[in-house]
């Protein structure tokens, strides 16, 4: 744990109930500058709810999600008073605001999603420009009317930047939908790495992918912690790709956290084994 580095991340006693049902249980946990932290567990367990409430697109029953050392969403007990707190909103609080996806990766947040979600009728190209476009400080009139060129190229020249760094430069006009499975995913990233976060999150990255699609993207992903300099929080179930690349793994089962530790801790944890690493199917 880079304990030595700030935390950008900082999940407390987040709950994430829907009607009679717990999905997530009083779920803590850190994260820091630079590391990258894995959450595992069976189906079911909770995992993509807790990446939900982490990036806004859930409000938790209960507890607090802060990044970068501010709080921004923090739930009181049985979800009576629901308050948010914001960096453009500093020392405010405002009962009822909820952050939304698109305020928390204003903040410097991004993830990507299981089914990859990229925009089918574009190009490589046109895909990361549109991302890029979130960092803009010109308005959409005066970049229209040409009052602004001069950001407009900036930002072509720095998405074509960036899918060179990628390597998805030889497709760089061909349409998302067009390319094999592994470039799409990395076109995904690449596109959620446009918006310039400290944090990306992965939502299952490998998932569809050959044997050998899963060497080149763990490659990847240490390349572009380093490249970007970003920490990254991922869910997967391909063990071979998280013991490989995680320095701390957290796990959960029925939404509630049964173990955290290093790769070598986790597999040897007797509850991790019993409730998942231990079973025959991949699930």
């Amino acid at each position: 744990m880079r304990k030595d580095k700030p935390c950008v991340l900082k999940v407390e006693d987040v709950t994430m109930q829907f009607g009679g049902v717990v999905a997530v249980n009083n779920f803590s946990m850190e994260e820091y500058e630079g590391e990258i932290v894995a959450i595992i567990g069976p189906n079911g367990a909770g995992k993509t709810t807790a990446f939900n409430v982490i990036t806004g697109v859930y409000a938790p029953t209960n507890g607090r999600v802060s990044f970068n050392g501010e709080r921004v969403i923090e739930n009181y007990p049985r979800g009576k008073m629901k308050k948010a707190y914001l960096g453009q909103n500093a020392g405010k609080y405002t009962e009822h605001l909820e952050p939304t996806p698109d305020k928390l990766t204003a903040l410097g947040m991004a993830r990507t999603f299981q089914n990859i979600r990229l925009w089918k009728s574009m190009t490589v190209f046109e895909n990361v420009l549109i991302a890029k476009h979130l960092k803009r400080t010109s308005n959409v009139f005066s970049a229209t009317f040409g009052a602004n060129r001069v950001e407009e190229q900036m930002q072509r020249d720095e998405a074509d930047a960036l899918i060179e760094t990628v390597g998805l430069a030889d497709v760089r006009d061909e349409l998302a939908t067009s390319l094999p499975y592994g470039k799409q995913r990395r076109l995904e990233i690449a596109r959620a790495l446009a918006t310039e976060p400290k944090l990306l999150l992965l939502d299952e990255p490998a998932a569809g992918m050959n044997p050998q699609e899963t060497v080149e993207l763990t490659r990847f992903i240490g390349e572009i912690r380093d490249q970007f300099h970003v920490s990254i929080l991922l869910i997967e179930h391909h063990m071979d790709l998280v013991m490989d690349i995680s320095e701390r793994i957290y796990v959960l089962d029925f939404g509630s956290m049964i173990a955290s530790g290093t790769p070598a801790e986790i597999q040897q944890n007797e509850k991790v084994i019993d409730a998942y690493l231990g079973v025959t199917d991949d699930a």
